[in-house]
């Protein structure tokens, strides 16, 4: 059987999802393999050097560097509040004394005799890695982090903004193909992962943030809006960083765009359910995806889940991800193995897809994208 691998868009009700959760440098891991943890739970923390501030002691007290430690009222090692005297001249016959102050708090680091400046270190950095999603640990890493195991229901988005939250699940819209409207983000939505239909806007996104949603999942989103909410052009730079007070998931793309009806029935029958949600998006290499993670009650195991191989066959739902059809959803209906002449008069492996409407179309493979169930 012909199989074309193409970038998998994950959308299925039974999977195992193991989140690797790593600090940025070594440090303590909270807990132990087989412990259950919950999305909010620390795992592992660590802290981060603090910034470095250099005074010049030598040329705010008009000493020679090598005068410096002779006038310091501070040693290595030593802490200080910030506007503390950390240094004095002796002035002359004891009058006309200058004081050298802190400009943060600290601990001094370094006093340098050869170019006479003092370095401050700023207090650590506290740094704390939670679990994200609710699981197992399954693997520990000592002093680096821990991998968390869940299975759940997986679904990944295309585009997101926002980084990692938790709620439960509230579908607002009666259809796909409705606009998520700030009238639908009703106070009830606090503390909420909201489930759209076709779009949001600027205003709604900007209702959402007031009402207290930990999330928004919707099918699309204009990039005027996207640009006016965050204030700034995004580009392709990595996201997932934002702090505008909610996380968004887009499912199908840039524009009025249907969340993909299977991803909203989906998303509908476990409503009142708890989901993790992460917005962060990269598009260029190591390409990572938005996600709407919901472990699902009693758990299940690897030969539960479906999974998928990376081949594409007869029957597989499919996104076609450029013009003409760009956006619409359908299933592979043939595999020709032959290659096959495109008007740019190139020769490329096409299949024949079948959308939703009934209507029919040939495109080349590398023009969809798979929707893995």
């Amino acid at each position: 059987m012909a199989h074309a691998y193409t970038p998998g868009l994950k959308v299925t009700e039974k999977s195992v999802i193991r989140k690797d959760r790593r600090l940025p440098l070594k440090g303590q891991v909270m807990v132990k393999q087989g412990d259950t943890v919950t999305a909010d739970q620390v795992v592992a923390k660590t802290e981060l050097p603090g910034n470095v501030q250099t005074v010049n002691v030598a040329g705010l007290l008009g000493l020679l560097p090598e005068d410096v430690p002779s006038h310091m009222l501070k040693k290595v090692g030593e802490p200080v509040a910030k506007d503390e005297a950390i240094a004095i001249s002796k002035g002359f016959f004891g009058l006309f004394k200058s004081t050298c102050k802190a400009p943060v708090s600290g601990t001094i680091e370094s006093i340098s005799q050869i170019t006479g400046q003092v370095i401050l270190r700023e207090p650590p950095l506290p740094v704390q890695v939670r679990a994200y999603i609710d699981g197992a640990i399954v693997q520990v890493n000592e002093g680096e982090g821990v991998v968390v195991e869940a299975f759940g229901t997986f679904v990944q988005g295309i585009f997101g903004i926002g980084g990692e939250v938790s709620g439960e699940i509230k579908v607002v819209a009666a259809d796909p193909g409705q606009e998520l409207t700030p009238e639908l983000l009703t106070p009830e939505c606090r503390d909420r992962v909201v489930v759209g239909g076709s779009l949001i806007r600027i205003a709604g996104l900007k209702r959402a943030a007031e009402v207290g949603a930990k999330a928004v999942v919707v099918g699309g989103i204009n990039d005027a809006d996207l640009k006016a909410f965050l204030g700034y052009d995004i580009g392709v730079a990595i996201t997932g960083t934002e702090q505008k007070g909610v996380t968004l998931v887009v499912t199908e793309g840039f524009g009025q765009m249907a969340m993909a009806k299977k991803t909203f029935d989906l998303l509908k029958s476990k409503q009142g359910l708890k989901a993790s949600v992460n917005g962060a998006t990269q598009i260029r290499a190591g390409v990572m995806r938005p996600e709407v993670i919901i472990p699902l009650a009693g758990g299940g195991t690897a030969e539960e889940a479906h999974k998928q191989d990376g081949g594409m066959e007869v029957g597989m739902a499919i996104r076609v991800i450029r013009h003409p059809y760009f956006g619409r959803i359908g299933t592979v209906a043939g595999l020709p193995h032959e290659l096959q002449q495109l008007e740019s008069e190139t020769h490329a492996r096409i299949l024949e897809v079948a959308f939703e409407d009934g209507t029919k179309a040939v495109v080349p493979r590398a023009n969809v994208e798979l929707i893995e169930d």
